[in-house]
């Protein structure tokens, strides 16, 4: 990390996290990619915990850390994963929204979540947001199957000066609103 130039900062889409990071991962091609993305179960860790067990990258890093989570056994079973940790909980908000390649294909599925103080129902809702994203089966299309052996997760507080993740073409961005309204059921974002 001593020999990055002045003012790197590790920041990619969510296209390069899905079709590079995870996809490397899960297919185990790039072993080095765990010094940049560390594999850990971040549910035995609070969220303020978590910037300093960050890969070579995140941890000077003050506004996004990443993770590979493992598939909890509970999960595999085909439960719902605990996502509880000794201080609090990490609630999903909305809906799953797919993740986009440059070239209009969904690569993978995409699902926020806000971290709460407390235990449900009276929990506390704090600035911890955590970005989960799981990987799409390439080759069908049609019926598209997720992978589910490891997430990746962006951790990240909320502020009122943080920028936009989904760095896709703004041209990009107008064709999907454009569809989004013609065909709202067909494209999720």
């Amino acid at each position: 990390m001593d020999d990055l130039p002045t003012g790197f900062r590790f920041y990619p889409t969510e296209e390069e996290l899905v079709s590079f990071y995870l996809h490397n991962k899960l297919n185990a091609s790039r072993p080095e990619i765990d010094r940049i993305i560390p594999l850990l179960d971040i549910y035995h860790y609070n969220p303020s915990d978590l910037p300093q067990l960050g890969g070579e990258y995140s941890p000077a890093d003050a506004e996004q850390w990443f993770f590979f989570i493992p598939r909890q056994e509970r999960e595999a079973r085909g439960g719902r994963p605990n996502r509880l940790t000794d201080r609090g909980y990490w609630k999903a908000t909305g809906s799953p929204t797919n993740v986009y390649s440059s070239e209009n294909r969904v690569i993978g599925r995409k699902r926020t979540m806000v971290f709460y103080v407390g235990r449900a129902p009276n929990g506390r809702r704090t600035v911890w947001k955590m970005n989960e994203y799981k990987a799409i089966q390439t080759g069908n299309q049609i019926h598209p199957q997720i992978r589910e052996q490891i997430t990746l997760c962006r951790i990240y507080k909320t502020s009122k000066c943080l920028r936009a993740f989904d760095r896709r073409t703004t041209s990009m961005m107008t064709v999907m609103r454009r569809r989004q309204t013609q065909h709202p059921t067909l494209i999720n974002t």
